[in-house]
């Protein structure tokens, strides 16, 4: 039923992956389908933002992100799963949006975690909320 699966993660936040990785790999082993696991950093490189941390803070930010997501994957993802590695950088909710948009047809299922509600949220977490509007495809929102 479904073609590919993205798991957007927070790998400084396990509430972000604690509930929503099994899910995810569970799917992916019943519809034998890809796994595309992503984080998103922040962007350091507006300019505003940038002036506070030192030359080239981005670039290693970036290259930890994507170590560290490797490692998420080698202790989480099972082998026999299809993994791909998304490093994204930007606003949270519009990376995961635009993430699924790139992969096109390679995505039709997208799992996350309800993580760090607000009260004005509804005990839906603000990027989960932003991804399920925008979102052109399914979305399965697993909560804490």
């Amino acid at each position: 039923m479904f073609k590919g699966i993205l798991l957007p993660i927070d790998l400084d936040d396990e509430s972000s992956w604690r509930k929503a990785a099994p899910v995810a790999v569970d799917l992916s082993q019943k519809f034998v389908c890809r796994l595309h696991v992503m984080t998103v950093v922040p962007n350091y490189g507006m300019s505003i933002v940038g002036s506070f941390f030192p030359q080239g803070f981005e670039k290693k930010a970036l290259a930890a992100a994507t170590e560290n997501l490797h490692k998420f994957t080698a202790d989480h993802i099972p082998e026999g799963i299809e993994v791909q590695h998304i490093v994204a950088q930007g606003t949270i909710y519009q990376e995961i949006v635009k993430a699924r948009t790139n992969l096109g047809d390679a995505v039709d299922l997208i799992v996350l975690a309800s993580h760090r509600p607000e009260l004005e949220d509804y005990l839906i977490g603000p990027n989960a909320a932003r991804v399920l509007r925008h979102s052109r495809v399914s979305v399965l929102v697993v909560r804490e």
